[in-house]
């Protein structure tokens, strides 16, 4: 089955959208280049189910006020702990009582990156970059942004309901269940309704951009890539024509053909990288231009791309396709043949 997009129309900015019994998508603003972010409200008895909070913006704030509409929010239930997903917690929780539902991952790392806790501060992450090559200009503009993190989640609720993967959450007339996937976050949760057929992705599958997959300070020859790609498999699992609703872009079905596209995507990548790697070795930034195709010089776009070229040269050198080599404390990499 080919992807295709069944929703014709967007949700106006406050306002919901139906897109199955009981499941309306809420579109919220982010003040990025990907400026929007999917949330949803699943029907809860007379009241909602919110997935994903959206991050902290007065704008975003003034859209829950319009588009709850007198429904309470009986849980809110956080994907992962990214600032668009989890930044209004606290707010909707003083607001409307909402408890918080997440993984434990995902919550204990949301309190480490707000406080600055090293390995998970920006000092540490910064000395991470330096040793793949990070220049001084992009590093210095990096310092400046700050913990922008603490800006998009000002606060997060004190305590927490866990959630594992396999769990069922019942919402309403459904059942949901937990799928907690690797690589783009530590204990990222999707939910699926079999009754349904839908999926609420998050930000494991997306329809047409690649998700963000990372290489952390806290652990950093870690293997995401190669926990993304195994998490992407386990949905093939489900039935090829679900709904699947993203964090971003337009709900989809085609679910096992977008796998695949991003798989190919991984593979294609790695493929570049090793040809760029064959005649000498090349440092994670030196690769920048190699993975992304163009220059990346803003601070957020650069955080995320060093995150993600150290990510693929991970997991290359532990499938023994890249040596990984270190000359005056900068690591590089090269090619075994």
């Amino acid at each position: 089955m080919q992807i295709n997009y069944p929703l014709e129309n967007l949700p106006a900015p406050g306002t919901t959208l139906p897109v199955a019994d009981g499941v309306h998508w809420l579109r919220m603003p982010l003040p990025f280049a990907l400026d929007h972010i999917n949330l949803w409200l699943l029907e809860d008895g007379e009241h909602y189910t919110a997935v994903d909070t959206g991050i902290a913006m007065d704008a975003v704030k003034e859209h829950w006020k319009s588009a709850l509409l007198g429904r309470r929010l009986t849980r809110q239930i956080v994907t992962h702990f990214h600032p668009d997903h989890l930044g209004l917690a606290a707010w909707l929780e003083s607001e409307t009582g909402a408890a918080l539902w997440m993984t434990q991952g995902e919550y204990q790392t949301a309190h480490l990156v707000a406080a600055g806790i090293a390995p998970f501060d920006m000092a540490t992450m910064l000395e991470f970059f330096r040793q793949h090559g990070l220049d001084a200009t992009r590093h210095a503009g990096i310092e400046k942004r700050g913990n922008a993190y603490r800006r998009g989640v000002p606060a997060i609720p004190g305590t927490f309901r866990r959630m594992i993967d396999g769990d069922t959450i019942t919402v309403g007339a459904h059942d949901w269940r937990i799928i907690v996937g690797y690589g783009h976050a530590p204990e990222h949760a999707s939910l699926y309704c079999a009754a349904l057929g839908v999926l609420i992705a998050g930000d494991m599958l997306l329809p047409r951009i690649s998700t963000n997959v990372s290489a952390y300070a806290a652990d950093p020859a870690f293997d995401s890539l190669g926990l993304f790609l195994a998490s992407l498999e386990r949905f093939t699992a489900l039935p090829a024509d679900t709904l699947v609703l993203p964090s971003h872009g337009r709900p989809f079905r085609g679910l096992h053909a977008r796998v695949a596209e991003l798989q190919a995507h991984h593979a294609a990548r790695c493929a570049e990288l090793l040809v760029a790697c064959s005649d000498g070795a090349r440092s994670a930034c030196e690769l920048l231009p190699v993975l992304f195709g163009r220059a990346i010089d803003d601070p957020h776009q650069t955080m995320f791309a060093m995150g993600e070229a150290i990510a693929h040269l991970n997991h290359l050198q532990q499938e023994r396709r890249l040596v990984r080599t270190v000359e005056s404390g900068i690591i590089r990499y090269a090619s075994l043949n």
